[in-house]
């Protein structure tokens, strides 16, 4: 029987595999173009784990098909070049392997330089009998400068292509390369550039059709919606929930691969299960680029332009994605959202972590608070709660201990909200350890974050914000009721973060109010 593969290329023999046949032909399409004129030079381009490779495989099984005495097609991959120990490539030394791999040729130059490559591809040189379509992989894993290098030449024999034998290259990789930064412009004369888009709902329950066929082993319905939801069809991961569901965590065969299964499959992928794609996510999110990250969490409204090397760099390796909203006047504009509600959480997680740690300096509460005025009622007391977490940051303050020192601030020198989020959400595991499930909540991938407590029979959720004006504050009531009110709450509890110290003023930014038979309470914390 085959199997969910999530790392590498999938094999349709052994691996559960979505067909893709438009992706397939668009690709092949763009290499061939005029089959007796002149084909494409163009990028074909996602995130890790997405396909690409699987991709580049598919469309040359479909051209040596269908014109296989026509051309001479190969694929070439650089991800085996490594620097030399002052961290530098000298990509001509790497000419001759590259060549034999991926065409069987022995180039006579023992000591090739750049010049070597672009004669290779000279019809002068005779090295073929056909024209040549080339696909190479892993085409950004190359230093910029090695790029910029390459893709000149390339450009170089595009415009000469009399002269040349190349009729369509594929440039693979995580990056469209035809954006990559050159003091020469654009590589191509083209803007050709290929993406390889997530799986849709179709073909997500396409893979797990599969799954249930060959195995005659049921799988909820609601489990493999959940799947493509919190994956938003990527699908490396996708494959890898299958992987957890069906291997490690199955329940046996026979038994419905259910509700509960999915749970426990789902907190295990964020706490304790290894997978590289969500590793390397962590990675680039850590990067030069974490202030803007950070600042995702808190704003649902960021503006959306690849022309900003943030969000370029953010949306190509997969961290951040975009959506399309409408402003107060009522145009649309596309904001950033994080590339799916799972990256989301693995990404709060670990920047909790690195910008918190996984320990309260001091007590998270008083040695003999038992929180009997939390629980004693039928619902959970967060306005008590969130004053033991006024409480621990006075005595903090006494302490000399200051939580904000060297953490993220806004532009007006304030802390951001999202530091907000991780502390609170840091302070309350602790706080509620053994007494609660702690945990955030992704309703919209946008930047919302709530976090939601359910202790035994009784549940609740926090929304955490910064105070910015009244009218905001009004505003921000009136959508806590309303997303209140979908979770099926009769309450929720605002922690208004507000950069002064005065208590007065935030005893009267403080208080409750009922909004469409929803209680909502504000509970103001100074922020300084």
């Amino acid at each position: 029987m085959r199997r969910f593969h999530s790392y590498g290329p999938v094999n349709e023999k052994l691996h559960f595999t979505v067909k893709r046949y438009k992706l397939i032909e668009d690709c092949f399409n763009n290499l061939i173009g005029d089959p007796e004129e002149e084909g494409h030079y163009f990028t074909i381009w996602a995130p890790r784990q997405t396909g690409k490779t699987w991709l580049m495989r598919q469309v040359k099984k479909k051209i040596e098909k269908e014109y296989g005495d026509e051309f001479v097609i190969a694929d070439m991959s650089v991800q085996g070049i490594v620097p030399d120990e002052d961290e530098k490539i000298n990509f001509p030394d790497f000419i001759p392997d590259l060549i034999r791999d991926a065409f069987g040729i022995k180039i006579k130059n023992k000591n090739p330089g750049w010049k070597d490559w672009k004669d290779f591809f000279h019809k002068d040189q005779n090295n073929f009998d056909s024209p040549v379509i080339l696909f190479m992989d892993e085409f950004d894993s190359l230093p910029s400068n090695v790029i910029d290098r390459l893709v000149t030449l390339f450009r170089d024999m595009y415009l000469k292509r009399e002269n040349y034998v190349l009729h369509g290259l594929a440039l693979i990789g995580v990056r469209a390369v035809l954006g990559v930064e050159s003091d020469r412009g654009s590589p191509f004369n083209i803007q050709r550039s290929l993406h390889v888009p997530n799986f849709t709902w179709e073909e997500v329950k396409e893979l797990y059709r599969q799954y249930q066929d060959e195995s005659g082993q049921k799988i909820a319905p609601e489990v493999v919606k959940k799947v493509y939801e919190t994956t938003r069809g990527q699908p490396g991961l996708v494959s890898w929930f299958g992987e957890l569901l069906t291997e490690k965590y199955n329940p046996g065969h026979g038994k419905l691969i259910g509700r509960a299964v999915w749970k426990k499959v789902y907190r295990r992928a964020c706490n304790v299960e290894w997978n590289n794609t969500v590793l390397n996510i962590i990675k680039k999110a850590s990067s030069e680029y974490s202030s803007h990250v950070i600042k995702l969490f808190s704003k649902s409204d960021i503006k959306f332009n690849l022309r900003a090397d943030w969000c370029g760099y953010l949306y190509l390796n997969g961290i951040i994605d975009y959506s399309t909203a409408v402003d107060a006047n009522g145009d649309e504009m596309e904001i950033c959202r994080f590339s799916s509600p799972f990256i989301q959480e693995c990404l709060y997680n670990a920047l909790t972590y690195k910008i918190i740690g996984d320990d309260t300096p001091i007590l998270a509460l008083e040695p003999l608070d038992e929180l009997n005025d939390v629980f004693e009622k039928d619902e959970l007391n967060l306005p008590a709660l969130l004053k033991r977490y006024k409480d621990y940051l006075k005595r903090l303050k006494a302490k000399g201990l200051n939580p904000w020192k060297e953490q993220p601030r806004r532009s007006d020198l304030h802390i951001t909200e999202a530091v907000g989020h991780f502390h609170l959400y840091s302070w309350l595991g602790q706080a509620l350890d053994g007494l609660c499930i702690v945990s955030p909540e992704f309703p919209a991938g946008n930047g919302k974050v709530d976090i939601h407590l359910k202790c035994k029979d009784k549940q609740g959720i926090i929304e955490v914000k910064s105070y910015k004006s009244m009218s905001k504050v009004k505003e921000t009531k009136k959508q806590a009721a309303g997303y209140a009110k979908q979770t099926g709450l009769d309450s929720v509890t605002i922690a208004l973060f507000v950069p002064v110290e005065d208590e007065e003023i935030l005893q009267k930014l403080s208080g409750k109010d009922v909004i469409d038979n929803i209680k909502v309470n504000v509970c103001a914390i100074g922020w300084v």
